[in-house]
């Protein structure tokens, strides 16, 4: 019932931008903490950013702090990572996912996720 769907992945050139969106349905997005995270291969998934139903709280990922925006539209219940100034680093798929309650930074604690997006990043 519950669908996360994230779009907008693809290559970007290092130092570039892309933009990413998630569409939810089935939760109440508008009471719903939403989180970035991603994962490349033989690594543990990681946290990227989170925001609580509004982004006047938000949360980031010591490694993409002031590169990454972690963003929201509630009536569209769709949630956005708008990612500057990319490194070959950042290349993963990325994954939106939802909980109850506040931010946390840890994959286990969110019950809801979306199938990921690729996102490479050459150099």
């Amino acid at each position: 019932q519950v669908q996360l769907v994230e779009s907008g992945g693809g290559l970007a050139q290092a130092g570039g931008s892309l933009r990413l969106s998630c569409a939810a349905s089935g939760l109440t997005f508008s009471t719903t903490t939403m989180a970035w995270f991603r994962q490349a291969p033989g690594k543990e998934r990681e946290f990227v950013a989170a925001s609580r139903s509004s982004t006047y709280i938000a949360n980031y990922g010591d490694s993409v702090k002031g590169r990454f925006t972690i963003s929201r539209d509630n009536p569209k219940n769709t949630m956005y990572l708008q990612m500057n100034s990319l490194k070959p680093d950042d290349t993963a798929v990325y994954y939106c996912s939802g909980r109850a309650g506040g931010i946390l930074t840890f994959p286990g604690a969110y019950a809801y996720w979306g199938q990921g997006t690729q996102v490479t990043v050459s150099s």
